[in-house]
């Protein structure tokens, strides 16, 4: 494999706006292929906002939601491609011809859709689906994969992508500044965000405490680390509907160390060039190869009923 540029961005997305996310979509591509990369990724739901979406009747969420590869956002999203020769990643709802309404993820080339995600654990509307299959597939000889956002706090997931042969993730999501009973968790006061300009350093604290930034710490490198990839994050910046996100946009190395993030509170993107040496120099590869299945294949697999707390939602 030869190396690939890869860049992660944030912006702040407008709910239900797709002209306008498109917007943003296509002038961050455009900025990131005239500075060399072969690869763009967007966060979750980016083509359509996101939480404004748990409030939705069903009827409300298929008008939203699009057909896959045929409808009017991907045809955008390919011509972005075309026109700039690169590879886009992002986000949004996909409705089949059942009335089905899915969390997807998609990547695209100049050529058309390369591959399609299902979310398999969503949850911010009712209506919604799960996915039922992991995704791998090629990006200039890279083995890539995809998980949504609480698909990746499953840590069996990211194993099991990893098993399918992915040397890079894609992790899209829309994530943080929300409440939760760990501890130092909670929203964000959108004053803050308004008043960014003339104080940043408040809402940096905010952002980078452990509402944000330091609660991903907490994971996200380890998900890089014990299974020996990188790690390529998107989130959004700014409000979506009525809460905050902190963007930090980043990418990891197989040793988990941050590669590239974006700092700034705007509309934006960082890059990192992934280089193929350290899938096997890193301590997951040696993690991976030392496995005994044989010792655990039956616990991991036995019978159980999923249960998530969403009452945030509410």
């Amino acid at each position: 494999m030869d190396s690939i540029k890869i860049s992660t961005a944030q912006f702040e997305h407008k709910s239900a706006d797709k002209s306008y996310n498109l917007s943003v979509i296509e002038s961050l591509s455009q900025k990131a292929a005239a500075e060399g990369s072969n690869v763009i990724a967007f966060h979750e739901c980016s083509i359509t906002g996101y939480t404004f979406a748990r409030h939705l009747s069903k009827s409300a969420m298929l008008e939203l939601a699009e057909f896959i590869p045929s409808g009017p956002s991907l045809l955008k999203l390919i011509g972005i491609a075309k026109q700039h020769d690169m590879i886009l990643l992002a986000g949004l709802f996909e409705k089949d011809k059942n009335d089905n309404i899915y969390k997807a993820y998609v990547c695209v080339d100049k050529n058309g859709l390369v591959a399609k995600y299902r979310k398999l654990h969503p949850f911010i509307n009712p209506y919604i689906t799960p996915g039922e299959s992991y995704c791998v597939f090629d990006i200039h000889g890279w083995k890539c994969g995809i998980l949504i956002c609480y698909d990746n706090n499953i840590i069996e997931n990211v194993r099991a992508t990893r098993l399918l042969g992915a040397d890079i993730i894609f992790m899209p999501h829309v994530t943080m500044c929300t409440p939760s009973t760990r501890p130092g968790a909670g929203f964000v006061d959108p004053k803050l965000w308004d008043n960014r300009d003339a104080d940043p350093t408040s809402l940096r604290l905010e952002f980078d405490g452990m509402k944000g930034r330091a609660w991903l710490m907490k994971w996200l490198p380890a998900r890089a680390y014990d299974n020996g990839i990188y790690v390529v994050f998107s989130n959004p910046i700014g409000r979506d509907d009525n809460q905050l996100k902190n963007g930090c946009s980043m990418i990891i190395d197989p040793f988990g160390d941050v590669i590239a993030e974006c700092r700034s509170f705007d509309n934006s993107f960082t890059t990192a060039i992934i280089t193929p040496e350290k899938l096997i120099q890193a301590g997951g590869y040696r993690y991976i190869q030392a496995r005994k299945p044989e010792l655990y294949k039956d616990i991991i697999g036995q019978k159980h009923t999923p249960v998530q707390n969403v009452a945030w939602l509410s």
